[in-house]
Parts: C-alpha cells; structure tokens; sequence
C-alpha cells in the first residue's frame, strides 16, 4: 500500500509523525466511507482505519519481537516497550482529533451514529453505589482487553481495531461536550474529562496487544518451544500483568477522580 512507504516502521523517533498520520488516515477512511458505504459509515471508518494502519503496527510489533528474542535485559526492554507504546498513543490522539474535527464538522450527521449510541447506553441506568459502578467498569474493560489481546494473536490488528474504536467514540464524545459548551474552555475541559482515564485505558489495551502480538510473530517465526520463545512468553506475561493494573487505576480514576471535576 503506498500509505506505507510514507512511514518506515522500524525507524523510530518518529511520533509526531504518526501523529499526522493518525490524522490522515482516519480522515482518508471518513471520506472513502461517505462516498462508499453512506448508511454504514460509522462503523465502515473504523474498519478502514485498522486495514490502513494495520500494516505499520504489525511492523513495530515485529521490530518488538527480534529485540524480546535477541536481548536478555529486562530494564532495556521495558524502556524499548515504553516507545512503542508512546507510538502507539501519538497515533491514537491524531485519530482522536481527527474523529472530532471531523464531528464538529458534521454535527448531527449520521457520522458518528453508532458511537453516539453506545454513549448513551453508557450514560443510562439507575443509581448504583461507587463499587458497584468500578467492578462493571473494570469487568467491561476486561472483556475489551481479552477481545484485544484474540484479535491481537490472530490477525495482528488488534491494538489498532481498539485504538480506531475508542478513538471514534472518544472524538464523538469531546465533539458533543464543545458544541454543547460552545466556549472556549469547552475544548481543554472536554480533554480532562475524557483522556483523565481514557489515555490509561488506551495505554493497557495497547499493552496487551503488544503481549500477544509478539507471542504471534514469535510463533510465525518458529521459535515455539525454544528457549528465546520461552522468554518471549515471559516477557509478553509481564506487559499483560502491566495492563490488567492499568487497567484497575483508570477505572478507580473514572469512578473516584473524573466525578470530582464533572
């Protein structure tokens, strides 16, 4: 695809980029869906987004791989984990600004039908206690890593199917608080409101797809029941326990934090 060669994988320092390109894909896979699929666009965006940068994450994901197997240093190999997931979010916020640019662009269009729904249901419901509210919260996100994680060892474009979903919905989100706040402090506050959790979320999906997608390529690879795939595997096991804990601090930070400003 020649969207590709505009970004080299396995040349790093290279955030601000994908960035841009967050920006540029999501907006390219906006337009195709309009032109294309109009009464499916909402969700037909998001799968283009995933297909379009699919490519690129499999090729950081497989640079993550050769360097789990070629290095035995624990604290180099965090460090390594930290870029990619910084990456992963510079990608993950140009989606996200894309996806509310585009919305205050079309406020009201069926753009953005699907994400507007799910946010209602989120919003719906009786009065429950705080500790009931963080074990949903916490449980429905488990169930998203676990989806994550399928999609990530099967197909390779887990991390970027939920980065493409959550980016919609939370672009949809912030769209709807600035047009309903219509002031200029409407954007910033729209930011804390939503990225407050948000970005930790964002941050243990990412993480748990990295896991099994290194798992994925190390089996692709042949090195199943090896001694370098047997610390693949270990090192693949520390970044899910990573994101099962952030996992619980934003929930904890969605329940008891977020309330306090909102």
């Amino acid at each position: 695809m020649i969207l590709d060669l505009l970004i080299n994988p396995r040349k790093e320092g290279k955030r601000l980029q994908l960035f841009f390109m967050g920006l540029f894909y999501s907006s390219i896979a906006i337009l195709i869906s309009l032109w294309v699929f109009p009464a499916y666009v909402s969700i037909v965006m998001v799968f283009l987004c995933a297909i379009s940068a699919a490519p690129l994450i499999n090729g950081i994901i497989s640079n993550e791989e050769t360097k789990v197997k070629s290095s035995q240093d624990e604290r180099w190999l965090i460090k390594e984990h930290s870029k990619v997931l910084s990456y992963f979010m510079f990608l993950f916020l140009g989606f996200t600004l894309s996806f509310t640019l585009w919305y205050l662009l079309m406020p009201g269009s069926e753009l953005f039908s699907i994400q507007t729904d799910t946010m209602k249901e989120k919003t719906t419901g009786d009065a429950v206690s705080s500790s009931t509210v963080l074990l949903e919260i916490f449980y429905n996100n488990i169930k998203v890593l676990l989806f994550c994680m399928v999609f990530a060892f099967l197909f390779g474009i887990g991390s970027i199917f939920i980065l493409s979903w959550n980016a919609s919905v939370i672009g949809a989100a912030i769209g709807q608080f600035i047009v309903k706040g219509m002031s200029v402090s409407a954007f910033p506050l729209s930011l804390l409101r939503y990225f407050t959790h948000g970005l930790i979320e964002i941050g243990a999906y990412f993480a748990a797809g990295l896991a099994a997608g290194i798992i994925s390529i190390a089996i692709i690879r042949h090195d199943f029941g090896s001694k370098q795939f047997k610390h693949i595997l270990m090192d693949s096991v520390d970044l899910t326990v990573l994101s099962v804990v952030l996992l619980a601090a934003a929930a904890l930070v969605e329940v008891y934090v977020t309330p306090m400003f909102f």
